[in-house]
């Protein structure tokens, strides 16, 4: 999978290990009461875009991370 500004808050928190980078930038909606309502409609460059993120930064750590998951999958199989 690959992430990108149109990806909802709701599938990235559903990923392991992606909660802590979302954190290193600071996004304050996975510990918002009301945004956990919201998160399958939220998308990650709206948030980015209102809270003033990193937005470019942050689906790049996120994809490389994504990437390292699937590598490590493969070497596995």
């Amino acid at each position: 999978m690959k992430v990108d500004r149109h990806t909802k808050l709701g599938k990235l928190m559903k990923m392991r290990g992606i909660e802590k980078i979302l954190a290193k930038y600071n996004v304050p909606c996975i510990s918002c009461p009301i945004a956990k309502q919201e998160m399958d409609f939220l998308e990650l460059g709206y948030l980015c875009d209102i809270y003033g993120l990193k937005e470019k930064e942050m689906i790049l750590e996120i994809n490389n991370s994504l990437k390292k998951k699937e590598n490590v999958k493969k070497k596995k199989a």
